[in-house]
């Protein structure tokens, strides 16, 4: 099983004696086209372990190009790009090595010197970065540009794989822990014909060697990956028929690596030197001076055909008159798939070259014996299994070789270009399409030719710049004089030196546009980049023209208006704002800075509502974003900080503006202070609200009068007897006692109202008191028994909680209590009005009544939201309660602290009412800690 009839008897050469994979890798990053960088992480020297910077360890010669870097920089990555944090590319950098993961970046790099896009994708590969870049300059805008270059890299890599599939080695890949064929190279498949290698395990696809030592070398290999190389192996290999054949190989074992540089395979490269082997085991027995001159001569004729089998050139040798094939090289039999070359003449082995003229050719050469080159010779070769004839180009060599001075055959060295050859024709059909796009375009373009910047193609929307001038194969300072002083022939050298394109955004320049010579200010948007010729040079440049004249005056005209604008708005006496479509505020007066006293950094996009009251500004921005997201009317009440901490309650009015077009640019308002006006009105709706209830409360009392009857059934009849007994029967009484108390008073002579008859008098008024209060709470509970049945309404909790909070100012400001509330998302409470807002005020006054006296008190009201319940909860920091004592908690007149003034009724109460309701109340509670009350309204 030699690979070639005309192999040698001695042993061929290891890999090791080939070109080395790294520098095949190597050889690829030199010619990619694509710019490569590679960074080792520099860490931060204090030990922390972070990343700070990026060394650079590699950058190949496309990358070196663009960014006009040596090979291997001394500077850092951040040294050289500073700006990079700001641009986002270093923490893209930081975080495709610390990920793992593969990412790309596309950034418009505008700083360090540099002017244009990038397209970035980065990788981790074991402690190092692989960084791949595009620009724009590199990286053409068409289609056809983009297609060419797509072609390139699919030819490089289709080089690669023919590099294993046709090398004269046997190679195969092995992946995995099963070492699974996952590639066989044809003179591996040679060594085990007829055999099923590929997608099967090692030991599965070759039984035989399950327990030969090569099967322990790839787990040692797997497992450390070392390198094993190893001449002369003895490999026992089942023949077709099943006989076991002793074959000698060299072999070479490599690990493989993937991109984070983990082992995930073994690569194999083996060349079987069988026949060698057994060759030098006979000739052992000649004549040493036999040997030697065999030897010599088996030496250089392995010299030979060593070189033409790892030459990737196609060569071979043709013998005698009829120039019949003595050697094809693999490259060479590649050409013709499936054809016997070896033995037949040119004209047998390839009929159509005949007409090519090819035989003429040699037999030329055969004649004079003088070497023939050829280029780019076209041929459309036969191709095998009925598929089309395939067209090739060949650029060759043919060389008449000698044997005792007589010519005794020919020597070819070819090479196909025909992707060359078909790669040129397109170009030069897409230069053509391109330069008729160029004529036909209505943008202005022209390209300049050479140093001496000479005008070799003006389109007719360039022409129209200057009308009547010659332009056309002149140099651009003969046809354009005036812009001698201007920065554009200095502009255009760099872009010609250095192959990085320029773009401007409207450049002023003064030109003489008409033939009446009159100098006009004109400006300029255009773009300059550099037109390469076939060998990558710079030969020319691109140029890409708008007149933006027209739009940089209207521009001005508008900038002035807004100045106008701007300065009557400041002196305005009202907060003027103006936001974009999005909702984010561009614009705010000076007004507004003088009240809040923020910065423009702090107050625009959303950052306005930052000075708004916490409690506020979650509604108002949300109202906000809603009237922005409907183009509708704004407005909105809340309290905003003023400059010195102080709120102040503000209306803000908005209204949507559209352009000319009838589309919606953002909306445009106005901020008045309206703080007087508001504590009014609250004063004056707490006032209304206080007369409504009493109101409500004299119609509910007569309705309950109404149906007292029905609602006594409902109740224990024992305890309505009572409450109507001491509710009704002794209110008569207790009002007599006190009108005779009263009229004892008025009745006793001034000597006699004071001292222990004052003090007695005192003490009856005080009982009489306490008698009508009882009375009074009696009468509460009976209301709340009759009011069982009252349909609930949807009541806002945070109306209620701010009117108990106005009611309870007082108890609040004289003990100093800091009440946090936070109910603004609470939806509708479906309850009645008036018994919420008792529950509210018995929860909230108990809190502060109940105070720790030795620190300061703390109340918080939170509302959330528990399956079908809104849930109030009230917490403080005050004396807490024995919850072992939690039965008497919610009874009637039973009282747990009895150092403050109360009467025992106001829990049993509120108990009763969220329950009639639905509801339920529970109590946390710690002695000395706090409580928390929490109340669940049904939804």
């Amino acid at each position: 099983m030699s690979h070639s009839a005309a192999a040698p008897s001695s042993p061929l050469p290891g890999l090791h004696d080939l070109q080395p994979l790294d520098e095949l890798l190597r050889g690829v990053l030199e010619v990619s086209l694509t710019g490569l960088i590679i960074y080792h992480p520099v860490y931060d020297p204090d030990g922390s372990g972070g990343i700070i910077d990026f060394a650079f360890a590699y950058v190949n010669p496309t990358a070196q190009r663009m960014l006009g870097l040596p090979g291997q920089p001394a500077v850092t990555h951040l040294q050289q790009w500073p700006r990079s944090k700001a641009y986002g590319t270093f923490a893209f950098h930081l975080n495709a090595f610390e990920s793992g993961e593969p990412g790309q970046h596309d950034v418009q790099y505008q700083a360090d010197g540099y002017q244009n896009y990038y397209r970035l994708a980065a990788r981790r590969s074991g402690q190092s970065l692989l960084v791949s870049l595009t620009d724009t300059p590199d990286q053409p805008r068409t289609r056809i540009d983009v297609a060419q270059a797509q072609a390139e890299v699919e030819r490089q890599g289709q080089q690669l794989q023919r590099l294993f599939m046709e090398a004269p080695a046997a190679i195969c890949i092995l992946t995995g822990p099963d070492f699974v064929f996952e590639l066989v190279n044809p003179g591996y498949q040679r060594l085990l014909p007829g055999r099923q290698l590929l997608g099967l395990p090692f030991v599965e696809a070759v039984p035989e060697l399950a327990n030969h030592s090569s099967v322990e070398v790839f787990r040692q290999i797997y497992q450390t990956g070392i390198t094993h190389e190893e001449l002369g192996i003895l490999v026992p290999v089942a023949r077709p028929d099943g006989v076991l054949e002793d074959r000698y190989f060299n072999y070479i074992q490599q690990a493989r690596r993937n991109e984070r540089g983990q082992i995930d395979g073994v690569l194999v490269f083996a060349f079987e030197v069988t026949e060698q082997f057994r060759a030098r085991q006979q000739t052992e027995s000649l004549q040493a001076e036999l040997l030697a001159a065999a030897e010599r001569q088996a030496q250089a004729s392995k010299t030979i055909y060593q070189i033409f089998e790892h030459t990737p050139a196609p060569i071979c040798i043709q013998r005698g008159p009829e120039h019949r094939y003595e050697y094809v090289n693999a490259a060479y039999q590649a050409f013709f798939p499936d054809r016997q070359l070896l033995g037949l003449s040119v004209a047998e082995a390839l009929p159509e070259t005949v007409e090519a003229g090819v035989v003429d050719l040699l037999d030329n050469v055969y004649q004079t014996g003088e070497t023939y080159y050829g280029e780019e010779l076209p041929l459309l070769i036969a191709q095998p299994d009925g598929r089309p004839p395939k067209q090739m180009y060949f650029t060759f060599t043919y060389q008449a070789y000698r044997e005792n001075g007589e010519i005794v055959g020919i020597s070819t060295f070819a090479y196909n270009v025909a992707d060359q050859v078909l790669a040129r024709q397109r170009r030069e059909a897409q230069q053509q399409q391109l330069d008729k796009l160029f004529m036909q375009a209505p943008t202005p373009i022209v390209i300049i030719d050479g140093p001496e910047m000479v005008f070799q193609l003006v389109n007719p929307a360039y022409q129209q710049i200057f009308p009547g001038r010659e332009l056309l194969g002149k140099p651009l300072l003969e046809a354009v004089p005036e812009l001698i002083d201007s920065p554009i022939p200095d502009l255009l050298s760099q872009v010609y030196q250095t192959g990085k394109s320029y773009v401007a955004h409207e450049l002023p320049l003064l030109l003489a546009r008409h033939e009446d010579g009159v100098m006009e200010e004109t400006y300029w948007s255009f773009t300059y980049q550099g037109r390469r010729n076939e060998q990558g040079a710079i030969d020319g440049v691109f140029v890409f023209v708008q007149d933006v004249t027209s739009q940089v005056q209207a521009r001005r005209v508008v900038e002035a208006r807004e100045e106008s604008f701007r300065l009557m708005a400041d002196n305005a006496p009202a907060m003027l704002w103006v936001t974009d479509r999005e909702g984010y505020c561009t614009y705010l007066n000076q007004p507004w800075y003088t009240f809040t006293g923020q910065t423009t950094a702090e107050a625009l996009g959303m950052g306005w509502v930052s000075a708004i009251h916490p409690d506020d500004a979650a509604a108002a921005g949300a109202a906000f974003v809603e009237a922005n997201a409907r183009r509708a009317f704004y407005h909105k009440l809340f309290r905003l900080r003023r400059h010195d901490g102080v709120y102040r309650w503000v209306t803000d009015s908005g209204l949507p503006h559209f352009n000319e077009a009838g589309e919606f640019e953002g909306m445009v308002g106005t901020v008045i202070d309206v703080h007087e006006q508001k504590l009014a009105e609250l004063a004056l709706q707490r006032l209304t609200k206080k007369l409504r209830t009493s109101r409500d409360e004299a119609q509910a009392l007569n309705a309950e009068l109404r149906t007292a009857n029905d609602q006594l059934t409902r109740t224990n009849v024992d305890l309505d007897n009572f409450i109507y007994t001491a509710s009704h029967d002794l209110k008569a009484p207790i009002t007599n006692i006190e009108g005779l108390v009263q009229v004892l008073a008025g009745e006793l002579p001034p000597k006699d109202r004071s001292g222990e008859v004052a003090y007695i008098l005192e003490l009856m008024q005080s009982a009489v008191d306490r008698f009508k209060s009882t009375i009074n709470h009696l009468t509460d509970v009976s209301k709340l028994q009759k009011e069982h049945g009252q349909a609930a309404s949807q009541v806002m909790l945070a109306e209620v909680v701010e009117d108990v909070r106005l009611d309870l100012a007082p108890l609040l400001q004289e003990s100093g209590a800091q009440l946090k509330v936070d109910v603004m998302s609470c939806p509708a409470v479906a309850f009645s009005e008036k018994n919420l807002r008792s529950v509210v005020y018995n929860l909230l006054s108990n809190a502060l009544k109940y105070r720790h006296p030795n620190r300061p008190a703390q109340v918080s009201l939170h509302c959330s939201t528990e399956d079908k319940y809104v849930v109030l909860k009230v917490q403080d920091n005050g004396l807490g309660i024995d919850l072992t004592r939690d039965r008497e908690l919610f009874q009637m007149f039973q009282r747990l602290h009895t150092h403050v003034e109360g009467s025992g009724v106001g829990l049993y109460m509120v108990k009763k009412m969220v329950e009639n309701a639905g509801g339920k109340i529970e109590v946390e509670s710690e002695v000395g800690v706090g409580s928390t009350f929490t109340v669940y309204f049904k939804r």
